[in-house]
């Protein structure tokens, strides 16, 4: 017993000191955001004060970033949630001796780092006129997020029987159809993790839009809040800590909004005895 319970101990110690690793860097953020004379340490504000965010709430600093980093990556993840739906539904539901290698392929691809492609995709932007233009960035960042997004999307799309489907066939439902009214219907929570997924990885990419975009307006939220890590090391920690907050919002929403909607997992039982 006495060994059992020094190992709980342990244990319990370790959660608490990983959850203090999680926890502190949330509050320091929260607290210098109220807070006029923030530095990196978490302490109470001695006079909480909203001024950070009235500096920060400017449409060059925060509205326009985060305008363009909405534009950016909403309109990459609806186009790369789209093309792994597609591209998933014939590995899911026809066998071929090239499934495999390309599965594997996509795999691969996943464990790729961005940093090493980046030079040739520069030079191939410049050649066909991509660079330094948002739709641009959104086919670079649907490209990055495809392989993996795929290989999600194809697991979830296991999971639904092919006898709905069949069902559909036989009232007269092509393929497209059966995919569109039964398929992503009924794998609804499966969207929604690739859909979440997809957005928060290109929400807090610094280094592609930092690279393929030159024009200060229309530089997204994650690249302009380099601006207030001013020269020498001097930065506004409470400006930061109130835009990092502004910058958090639309992924949290995203994720409680979807989570609130599918949080009842997959609906096939019923699907099923109907």
């Amino acid at each position: 017993m006495k060994t059992r319970n020094r190992r709980r101990l342990t244990a319990d110690v370790a959660l608490v000191l990983v959850g203090a690793a999680f926890v502190l860097p949330l509050a320091w953020v929260l607290l210098s955001s109220v807070d006029a004379d923030a530095n990196l340490r978490v302490k109470l504000p001695a006079h909480p004060t909203l001024d950070n965010f009235d500096a920060v709430l400017k449409p060059d600093i925060t509205f326009t970033p985060l305008l363009n980093s909405l534009i950016l990556c909403g309109g990459a993840t609806l186009l790369t949630v789209v093309c792994a739906a597609l591209a998933a539904y014939p590995l899911s539901r026809y066998r071929s001796r090239l499934n495999t290698p390309f599965l594997t392929t996509t795999l691969f691809a996943t464990c790729l780092p961005i940093t090493a492609v980046m030079v040739p995709v520069y030079a191939l932007f410049v050649q066909v006129n991509l660079i330094d233009t948002m739709s641009g960035t959104i086919y670079f960042f649907t490209a990055s997020q495809l392989p993996f997004a795929i290989w999600l999307m194809k697991n979830f799309m296991d999971g639904v029987p092919k006898e709905l489907e069949e069902a559909a066939w036989t009232d007269g439902a092509n393929t497209f159809q059966s995919l569109i009214r039964i398929v992503l219907p009924l794998m609804g929570p499966g969207v929604a993790v690739v859909t979440v997924f997809s957005f928060t990885m290109m929400w807090g990419n610094f280094f592609v839009p930092f690279m393929l975009l030159l024009s200060p307006d229309q530089m997204p939220a994650s690249v302009s809040i380099n601006d207030f890590f001013g020269n020498r090391g001097t930065v506004v920690y409470g400006q930061l800590a109130a835009f990092s907050i502004l910058y958090s919002t639309p992924v949290i929403l995203l994720y409680v909004l979807v989570s609130r909607r599918f949080g009842g997992g997959f609906a096939l039982g019923g699907a099923m005895k109907g």
